[in-house]
């Protein structure tokens, strides 16, 4: 099982970047998880670099997308709603196919941030028929350094709930590819 995470955050020394790898370090054996760093890096969407313009950062994603089984996408609230660069990542991708049957959950470093997972639960379900909505874990790390981050994420309770949440998203991500 190959999974792509994805951080919304560009930050440096992000909570988000630090979670996902943590979660990579406890994951199951046979779930392979990687992360695309590169949400900062892409231009900002525009129609006319789509096809034959389409900017080498925009193939990248795409191509890391195409390989993965599933995608996971932790992200921070910016003022109550979707971080740009994130949005902007999402919006290269809704006019091709790599993300329209692929298999996406959310992980969430923060006890707060309802108010953007509710809208980017929307977007999600509007780009994929395979939102798994109900598949999602909440860490309370926010604020934590990834030293810390890193710590809470190992630690005993946290570890089973974040092998739990791989394992179920995991399961879901092969339910689909047995019936297409």
């Amino acid at each position: 099982m190959k999974i792509l995470a994805i951080s919304g955050s560009v930050r440096h020394n992000s909570t988000n970047m630090a979670m996902l790898q943590a979660v990579c370090a406890i994951a199951p054996s046979e779930i392979e998880i990687s992360i695309f760093d590169g949400v900062g890096r892409l231009p900002v969407f525009s129609p006319d670099l789509e096809g034959e313009n389409l900017p080498e950062a925009v193939r990248e994603l795409i191509g890391v997308i195409a390989e993965s089984d599933g995608l996971i996408i932790a992200s921070p609230e910016y003022v109550r709603s979707i971080p740009g660069g994130l949005k902007n990542a999402i919006d290269w991708l809704v006019s091709g196919d790599e993300i329209v049957h692929k298999p996406l959950a959310l992980l969430h470093a923060s006890h707060r941030g309802d108010d953007m997972l509710a809208g980017l639960r929307t977007v999600l379900a509007t780009i994929t028929d395979r939102f798994a909505g109900d598949i999602f874990l909440r860490l309370p790390l926010m604020k934590l350094e990834p030293a810390e981050v890193f710590k809470a994420v190992e630690a005993a309770e946290n570890r089973s709930r974040v092998q739990a949440y791989l394992q179920a998203f995991s399961a879901y991500c092969m339910a689909g590819s047995q019936t297409a």
